[in-house]
């Protein structure tokens, strides 16, 4: 793709934010640890986006690797507990770069909100943006540099900061679901909810801090399996995929 690429004109959304789990990257390694076939998937999917001109903002999670709140559940500080689990998610940035620039051929740049200026840079919005219209894929490592917030909190907050048009939500589920299908067989995929709905039914979707941001600032979601091939770009295009959280008709 060429720098600075405008979106056809049959593409529903121009510019989006993708959240990737640290479980996402892992597999079938138990949850964790990097799985390199995984990873080449995944950097195949937001490959294809980048190629029909979205301008396409990653936020990973490090799950895979650490969690802070496993952590503070063995006693460690929350605090540092939490800031580890953030270098976790630079880790998983910089293998999904390398596959996407080394196999992919795809313009990537990692940004960070702790600055670790030998790996990444550090994270400026108006810098990001500026990578976006040049038609670089950019990834938003390290969470939002300060410990008690999620990495789906931090995905709310870069969509509101650069302005994009909705958050996909990349997860192991068809979408969101009336009940827990683990424990409730009979359970079914909601097509369409509101941020509110989300809020009161504690349906789980992200963290209440990130739904809120997403209502406050009019971003839509849409959670869908990343397994699916090509789900991600059907949702560009328009296609009804997973669970569409947004705004009441």
């Amino acid at each position: 793709m060429t720098a600075g690429a405008s979106a056809p004109a049959a593409l529903l959304y121009r510019r989006v934010v993708v959240k990737l789990s640290g479980e996402a990257l892992a597999g079938g390694n138990g949850g964790s640890g990097v799985d390199p076939q995984v990873v080449e998937r995944v950097a195949g999917e937001l490959a294809a986006l980048c190629r029909l001109g979205v301008q396409v903002a990653v936020v990973v999670g490090g799950g895979n690797i650490w969690r802070g709140a496993t952590g503070q559940q063995r006693g460690m500080d929350r605090a540092t507990a939490d800031y580890m689990g953030m270098l976790a998610t630079v880790i998983n940035a910089l293998a999904l770069q390398d596959v996407l620039e080394q196999r992919l051929h795809v313009d990537t740049r990692v940004m960070t909100a702790i600055e670790m200026r030998a790996v990444a840079e550090p994270y400026i919005r108006r810098r990001a943006i500026r990578h976006l219209e040049q038609g670089r894929l950019v990834i938003f490592a390290a969470g939002t540099g300060n410990p008690f917030f999620s990495t789906d909190t931090t995905a709310a907050l870069r969509a509101a900061e650069i302005e994009a048009q909705i958050m996909f939500k990349a997860t192991k589920e068809q979408g969101v679901y009336d009940a827990d299908p683990r424990t409730h067989p009979e359970a079914s995929v909601l097509r369409r909810i509101s941020y509110m709905e989300v809020l009161q039914r504690g349906l789980r979707v992200m963290d209440a801090t990130a739904v809120s941001l997403c209502m406050e600032n009019h971003i839509p979601i849409i959670v869908f399996d990343l397994r699916t091939p090509g789900a991600i770009v059907r949702a560009v295009s328009g296609e009804d995929i997973g669970t569409l959280v947004a705004d009441p008709d």
